[in-house]
């Protein structure tokens, strides 16, 4: 009995070798036949899925973001907005190899859309996807009376992506400097600077005691 094959498991498998190519020779070295080699199967049965170099890169850079809108709804959400939005910017970072391999594939891609009109398009509808990503976590704390008093929903949801891109980028690029651990201290501080001071509590009086 001939074996079925899953067609969307099997493009994926394919992108993830084109990844493993990318990380290790850069867009330079992607190719139909090359990731063919590298994923271990025919040019043909490659061409079966993706008739073009153009249609499997853009299939490969979707796949990053179909990941992690993935991985973000299968969060456990404990309904609060602070704790939860930290658990959603987490699967955006490069914590594990997984991650790893998203973030400098992303890279690669972004470096690409400088000189290439078709993966700026892409890349350009992922960054919009991403801003309004950053948008409802700032929106969440506003509608939930958490986000401090004068916060500008449109200045910091640009501030929030600008730092988590910064930060993914100097992960990637020098790990010895930022590592996760830090990369994530630095995110908590500033989900923290945009939500209401605690109340101050009152000085505790102090009790004089008689001298007997």
């Amino acid at each position: 009995m001939p074996k079925i094959v899953d067609h969307q498991q099997r493009k994926e498998q394919i992108a993830e070798a084109a990844w493993r190519v990318i990380r290790r020779e850069g867009l330079e070295g992607v190719s139909v036949r090359h990731v063919a080699d590298e994923a271990g199967i025919s040019l043909g049965s490659l061409r079966h899925y993706f008739h073009a170099q153009e249609e499997l890169l853009s299939f490969t850079m979707r796949l990053i973001s179909d990941r992690v809108h993935l991985r973000i709804r299968s969060l456990p959400f404990t309904g609060e907005p602070r704790r939860d939005i930290e658990m959603a910017i987490a699967e955006l970072a490069p914590l594990d190899e997984q991650r790893l391999a998203e973030a400098e594939v992303w890279l690669a891609f972004a470096g690409r859309a400088i000189t290439d009109p078709a993966v700026r398009a892409l890349s350009h509808q992922m960054h919009e996807e991403l801003y309004a990503g950053f948008r409802g976590m700032i929106e969440l704390l506003l509608s939930d009376k958490l986000a401090r008093e004068g916060l500008d929903p449109e200045q910091e949801t640009r501030r929030l992506h600008a730092l988590i891109d910064g930060l993914v980028v100097h992960h990637v690029t020098y790990p010895e400097r930022l590592n996760g651990e830090e990369l994530m201290r630095i995110v908590a501080d500033h989900l923290d600077s945009l939500l209401l001071a605690p109340p101050v509590p009152p000085p505790e009086r102090i009790r004089m005691k008689k001298d007997n």
